[in-house]
């Protein structure tokens, strides 16, 4: 396949949950990139791939990994997207640097032999930005954010070299927003010096021309890391292509509703929940948290649920369950975890587990195709029991936030977002755009 306007002939991705994977492709599909995301479970995809894509995105599903089985996939997931005739290689990992950051650049640095990276969190259409090195949400310093209180991963600190150091014996550095506010030569000229004494740049991020900025500077660069935001620069800079008119190619449900579900404890998901209630037009039903420890309450809550989700749907209304999201709620979770030896991962993926066997019941009984999913541990949960090893990006509904097309013999209408992004009344959007589509 030949690049176009500069284009590498095909890009390739690895992402660390799905959710991520999703936010990445549509940088790409919406700039017309014909744009596919696959569980990775091995080199499968290579026959699995329908047409030409122009970018492949791996998803890993490794931010809850010890580092040393991110690593290995990391690197595995690599190789075989050089097999796939990829020449340009992004690491897509959080937004704020949760997970196995340095393992997960290490190995793609490792895999191509390749001696440097540019490390870009900032992402300001979602609220990250990256002002002389400290990393922003929303206005507040990364350590004072929400995900200070991460259940897996708290983010104690600001300074996204710091991080990253923290985790890899590969020398970091940063280039600041005074030089990419000089232009595109100052910046890439600074980028050359620093190249000589790190393998890891992080860029500082002020506001969207500042990526632009660092897109011009970057466009030869073989390996790039961190959110997507730079992505959407780079593909523009490399040349926009026509974007397909075709439909999402999904039979239509007349008289369904559309089935939701969230497991995201951030307060982005929480206060789109409560949007989604106060419109009054979908049925919120809450997951007993308390009944998910012992198999036979756990397995009459599903069926109680499922009944409930089920019955909403065939009367035209919209339907969601949700983790309960209330701190006391959570705290009495995580106390009832510890009292039976179990740590928050596993307690987190025991709930993911049972909203997904929910969908997959309620799906499987109303024929319903379209779903909306908010938390990446969920959305992947989710994925795994409804068979979803691959999707192509369809259309943004919000930045970072697509809808996708599952790949297969009957494809489902999906939105998959990320827990902390989306404004408050994004659940609404979102079911909008599915009944629409």
């Amino acid at each position: 396949m030949s690049g176009q306007d500069g284009a590498p002939a095909r890009i390739g991705v690895v992402a660390d949950d799905i959710t991520g994977a999703n936010d990445i492709g549509i940088m790409y599909a919406k700039a017309g990139y014909i744009t596919y995301v696959y569980s990775y479970e091995g080199a499968f995809f290579l026959d699995a791939t329908d047409g030409e894509p122009d970018v492949i995105i791996l998803d890993t599903d490794s931010r809850f990994d010890p580092p040393e089985e991110a690593y290995r996939k990391v690197h595995a997931a690599t190789l075989d997207l050089v097999r796939a005739g990829c020449s340009t290689f992004v690491n897509k990992t959080c937004s704020v640097g949760r997970g196995n950051i340095g393992a997960e650049f290490d190995a793609m640095l490792d895999s191509l032999d390749a001696p440097f990276a540019a490390v870009v969190l900032g992402f300001p259409k979602n609220g990250r930005l990256t002002l002389d090195g400290i990393h922003y949400v929303h206005g507040r310093k990364l350590e004072a954010s929400e995900f200070r209180h991460d259940p897996v991963h708290p983010m104690t600190r600001s300074d996204v070299a710091g991080i990253l150091q923290a985790q890899t014996d590969r020398r970091v550095a940063v280039l600041t927003r005074e030089t990419i506010a000089q232009g595109t030569a100052a910046t890439k000229a600074r980028l050359e010096e620093l190249k000589g004494d790190a393998a890891y740049i992080v860029f500082d991020v002020e506001d969207q021309a500042a990526l632009r900025t660092i897109a011009e500077a970057v466009r030869d660069e073989r390996v790039t890391a961190g959110a997507s935001a730079l992505s959407e620069e780079l593909a523009l800079v490399w040349g926009a292509k026509p974007v397909t008119a075709a439909g999402p190619g999904v039979t239509s449900r007349p008289g369904l509703g559309v089935m939701l579900a969230a497991g995201s404890l951030m307060p982005q998901t929480a206060a789109q929940i409560e949007v989604l209630r106060g419109a009054g037009s979908a049925a919120a039903h809450e997951l007993d948290t308390s009944r998910l420890f012992a198999p036979a309450e756990r397995e009459a809550e599903i069926v109680r649920l499922a009944g409930a989700l089920a019955a909403d749907l065939r009367a035209g209304r919209d339907a969601l369950v949700h983790a309960p999201n209330a701190p006391e709620a959570v705290a009495r979770t995580k106390a009832e975890g510890v009292r039976r030896g179990l740590d928050n991962k596993v307690v987190s993926r025991l709930v993911s587990g049972t909203i997904a066997q929910i969908v997959r019941r309620v799906l499987a009984e109303t024929g319903q195709n379209r779903l909306v999913v908010a938390g990446g541990d969920t959305s992947a949960a989710v994925c795994a029991a409804l068979g979803v090893k691959g999707m192509r990006i369809y259309r943004e509904i919000q930045p970072g936030l697509p809808s996708c097309v599952s790949i297969g013999d009957n494809p489902l209408l999906l939105v998959l977002k990320s827990g902390s992004f989306g404004p408050p009344e994004f659940l609404l959007q979102a079911a909008d755009h599915l009944r629409e589509a």
